[in-house]
């Protein structure tokens, strides 16, 4: 599939009271130095990068507010610096405000196939609560561009359990996602971060029964409604699962680039500091120590819903690779049915089980 390569674009108009991604307000100046030194790493990097790209990916922040030129730009230099695979997977995530068919247009052209558009809720009370500049008719019309403009891979993100949900709330968002028949969708619940705008609110979230069971009617309704799950928050039609998403889950190696970009490469993970003027001054990214040892590889494919397959522990680390399945295999043998799954040859989590996937995980490895 060859390796990810993920760049973060750290600017955002405004940010969400949830978000806990790092991103600052741009401007052209800042903007343009930031196109430059990323550009700049590309080529210092790629003389030490053998492998093929099979998948790239524009995160943020808000990618789309540093304008489609310049994204184009950097999408070029990625061309020009690595060895992309055929059919390559190229996403960018984008919000529904603030685009229209002449940006998604420029985008295709640059090459962009896969679009990720942070939807949220269909509720307008919902996304009000959430800090969005949008509404379920601007939804539609982004999406409706975008597929004008040609592109035929669309994941749209749902947030679950909200302050005052329920699971009435949610089936009106799911319903109106699946009525754009994107080929992908991403259902996250709620989590309030440290130091976020919500942290520092008296939130009445839902309680953990009515959180559990909002989480296991989405993936009820999303599967009835053609979009299977392959992770613990995401769906796609069959053949749709985003590539990208399966590089981090499935431990395979990713290059990052940007103030708070993260990597794995040649056995070890470094990130870039959350910080855009050391990022532009030359600071380097910092060591992160090894990765890739069995007991997380085990942790990260326990993550998909196909889960930990033996042939591929085996493939990974030989008899160690063995020995890694068999232990987790055994200790799974304790869990309730109902939490987790085990066949000869894997071990998968149940819907239920990825609820609780924290605390069996820390009962299945050291």
């Amino acid at each position: 599939m060859g390796m990810g390569l993920y760049i973060h674009v750290p600017f955002c108009r405004g940010k969400c009271p949830y978000c806990d991604f790092y991103s600052v307000s741009p401007d052209e100046g800042t903007v343009d130095r930031y196109v430059s030194r990323t550009l700049e790493l590309m080529a210092r990097c790629s003389g030490n990068c053998a492998q093929e790209v099979g998948t790239v990916y524009f995160g943020g922040g808000t990618p789309s507010v540093i304008g489609a030129g310049r994204l184009g730009e950097l999408l070029e230099g990625v061309n020009r610096h690595f060895r992309l695979s055929p059919g390559a997977e190229v996403s960018c995530e984008v919000n529904p405000t603030g685009v229209s068919g002449e940006f998604f247009s420029q985008l295709y052209s640059a090459g962009f196939n896969r679009l990720s558009m942070g939807m949220q809720s269909a509720n307008t009370d919902e996304l009000s609560l959430l800090g969005r500049r949008h509404g379920p008719d601007e939804v539609r019309r982004a999406v409706e561009a975008a597929r004008a403009a040609g592109f035929s891979n669309i994941s749209l993100d749902l947030m679950l359990a909200l302050p005052g949900s329920t699971r009435e709330s949610l089936e009106r968002s799911i319903s109106f996602a699946a009525e754009l028949s994107p080929e992908h969708i991403s259902a996250y619940i709620l989590k309030v971060e440290p130091g976020t705008p919500f942290a520092s609110r008296r939130l009445v979230l839902p309680d953990d029964d009515e959180t559990a069971g909002q989480y296991l009617f989405a993936v009820e309704r999303l599967s009835e409604l053609g979009y299977l799950q392959y992770e613990i928050s995401n769906f796609s039609k069959p053949g749709f699962e985003s590539r990208h998403n399966l590089c981090y889950w499935r431990c395979d190696e990713y290059l990052g680039l940007g103030p708070a970009a993260h990597s794995f490469y040649e056995g070890r993970r470094f990130y870039w500091g959350r910080d855009l003027e050391g990022y532009l001054r030359g600071d380097g990214p910092v060591d992160d120590g090894p990765g890739g040892a069995p007991g997380e590889f085990a942790m990260l494919n326990l993550r998909l819903s196909r889960g930990l397959i033996e042939n591929e522990c085996v493939r990974r680390f030989g008899e160690g690779g063995r020995e890694l399945f068999s232990k987790i295999r055994g200790r799974v043998l304790g869990c309730p049915g109902s939490l987790v799954e085990v066949r000869p040859d894997r071990v998968r989590f149940t819907p239920e089980g990825f609820l609780v996937s924290n605390a069996l995980l820390s009962r299945l490895l050291d």
